[in-house]
């Protein structure tokens, strides 16, 4: 089989999977900003992997869905992740506790300051992870650009903890405030409430694996999804076996699903 990987990098995980599906007896490209080139040339390939939510590749993404190539995961589905809107929205959707948002430009949000409950997260709109957040103590902190859109989140005081989930295999690690998931992170006793939470996002969006960003509210103890990811590099996994191999087989079986 001919495989196709879309992705920022050719190393970590992506380098990874490569090395998986070479090992069967795949063929494998990945395609960077270096070599991708949206035209019928991809075409040559039996089937795509979508490790970046980055545009360029979401792009990518469904120009091959719309020519019937099986692409996992789902290219809507990703594109959701990464809006910062739309994530908020599959969190409700999931029948789960978001921290709530103030979008608009820096005159609307002024017009509005006394619904503004500072500190609040500065938070790029298309984007995932902690890349680009700043903590915002007033509207001086704002970027001033009449034509910028801002997108401002409640800032929860608490624990945080980055959550991995592998089919039924549950991660959960403490986490420092702010941070991206390749810091060193502590693993922690999986709590009931957490093992509820990644149950019903799975069911909700049938995701096989990713991961969940949580923050736990110091004063009121409720657990707070602030941010999700379709496809982590699990850098902190840290439960038994092979996690490629987990998630090398996972994609297998989407793939032939994705074919019938």
């Amino acid at each position: 089989m001919k495989i196709g990987i879309l992705s920022k990098r050719t190393k970590m995980l992506a380098g990874k999977l490569k090395v998986f599906f070479e090992n069967r007896g795949d063929e494998v490209t990945i395609y960077t900003d270096k070599n991708l080139i949206l035209n019928e040339n991809l075409f040559q390939n039996d089937f795509f992997i979508l490790k970046s939510k980055k545009l360029f590749y979401l792009y990518a993404a469904f120009y091959l869905e719309a020519n019937n190539i099986p692409i996992f995961p789902n290219p809507e589905l990703t594109f959701r992740h990464k809006n910062r809107i739309e994530a908020h929205f599959m969190i409700k959707q999931a029948g789960l506790t978001a921290p709530d948002y103030y979008f608009g430009t820096f005159e609307t949000l002024r017009k509005n300051k006394d619904k503004l409950n500072f500190p609040l997260l500065l938070k790029p709109i298309m984007s995932s992870g902690s890349r680009g957040i700043k903590i915002i103590k007033s509207l001086e902190d704002l970027p001033k650009d009449a034509n910028q859109l801002i997108y401002l989140e409640e800032y929860l005081n608490g624990t945080h903890y980055d959550v991995y989930f592998i089919k039924d295999e549950i991660c959960q690690l403490e986490k420092p405030p702010l941070s991206n998931e390749h810091v060193d992170m502590n693993k922690v006793a999986l709590s009931d409430d957490v093992k509820e939470i990644i149950i019903k996002w799975k069911n909700t969006f049938n995701i096989p694996f990713g991961h969940l960003d949580m923050v736990r509210e110091e004063n009121t103890e409720k657990l707070y999804v602030v941010d999700p990811g379709n496809f982590p590099e699990f850098t902190n996994w840290k439960r038994e076996g092979d996690f490629i191999v987990k998630i090398g087989n996972i994609i297998l079986e989407q793939y032939n699903q994705l074919k019938i």
